[in-house]
């Protein structure tokens, strides 16, 4: 009898194992590719992060992550992680699109996630977001906020797409007053223009001399400069892609969120769950991928009426009633 006992304990000990580790071969090898921006870049890449963390948080499923140095690098480090069969590989930025194209086509058993950016093929999933929408939004709260009547806009990389988020400012602004001055400067034209904080600093510095009192950075790692001399002037400033209103509360007016984490976290778990899919994906205010940020952070410097007033458009947005211009449309904006 305590034979038998035994015997029994220790196949229902095995089938317990068994269950287990069936269960976690299951599970999807998953992995984020930050690009040069870094991880930790408290805006566009640090967006993916939160997202990545809140799914392994809800699945307790693990992921790889790497840090791409420069672009040079992106089609090996995609091609290293394909070689280790992960299932499903999430790469952060526009300026890996042509590498998750190349290497897309190589392991056609992998699954490829771009986000803002767009790559074809059977195994690829391209997400973009709709940041006209958004910048439309903090451009009304910025001409709200101005006393100068004028406000400033500071990209990092000059790229269509951050011309995408200047000229969605613009026209926000200049639904609330069209005499509103608008102007807008760019760090550079090359990948490091996402990592420079000090000329990011010195372009807003320039602007507030010239009389902007609101500042909207668009600018990666960049715009962390432009945030600070605004605090350190006395000036509003906007921030992007993450809610960035905690940096500097009383100086953030706002932030235009592109919700990065919620494109990395449903892609993850539709890998989970097999429901995943090829294609490409636009998010803007009616999808939940852009908005505007109001906390416990900004909002003594909200005011009633600009709350009224954003909220307002954005729904005429999402209803339709307000058509936002994409300068990637016609590689112009209309204003």
């Amino acid at each position: 009898m305590i034979i038998k006992r035994l015997c029994l304990a220790l196949t229902a000990a095995l089938a317990a194992s068994l269950t287990t580790a069936a269960a976690h071969a299951a599970d999807p090898k998953l992995a984020v590719v930050y690009d040069a921006g870094g991880k930790f870049d408290k805006s566009f890449n640090q967006s993916a992060s939160v997202g990545a963390e809140r799914f392994k948080k809800d699945t307790k499923i693990n992921y790889l992550e790497v840090q791409v140095q420069s672009d040079t690098q992106t089609e090996q480090v995609l091609r290293n992680l394909a070689r280790k069969n992960v299932d499903l590989i999430a790469a952060i930025g526009f300026a890996q699109s042509q590498a998750v194209q190349t290497v897309a086509k190589e392991f056609p058993k992998t699954k490829f996630v771009l986000i803002d950016g767009v790559a074809t093929g059977d195994n690829v999933n391209s997400i973009l977001f709709k940041e006209e929408e958004g910048s439309y939004l903090v451009g009304v709260a910025a001409a709200m906020a101005s006393k100068s009547k004028k406000v400033g806009f500071i990209g990092g990389m000059d790229i269509p797409l951050i011309r995408a988020f200047a000229c969605g400012y613009a026209q926000g602004a200049k639904s609330v007053d069209p005499k509103i001055d608008v102007t807008q400067n760019m760090v550079g034209t090359t990948n490091a223009a996402w990592n420079d904080p000090a000329k990011g600093g010195e372009l807003a510095r320039a602007q507030f001399d010239r009389g902007v009192d609101v500042v909207f950075a668009a600018a990666g790692g960049s715009g962390m400069g432009a945030l600070k001399t605004a605090k350190e002037k006395g000036k509003f400033a906007i921030g992007v892609d993450s809610n960035q209103n905690y940096l500097y509360p009383g100086t953030m007016l706002t932030s235009m969120v592109k919700r990065v984490d919620n494109a990395v976290y449903d892609s993850f778990m539709a890998a989970k769950n097999g429901t995943w899919k090829a294609g490409t994906i636009s998010k803007g205010l009616k999808e939940g991928g852009v908005d505007w940020a109001l906390d416990e952070h900004n909002r003594k410097v909200v005011t009633p009426e600009m709350e009224k007033k954003v909220k307002a458009v954005a729904a005429d947005i999402v209803a339709g009633k307000i058509k936002v211009i994409d300068y990637r449309a016609a590689n112009k904006c209309p204003i």
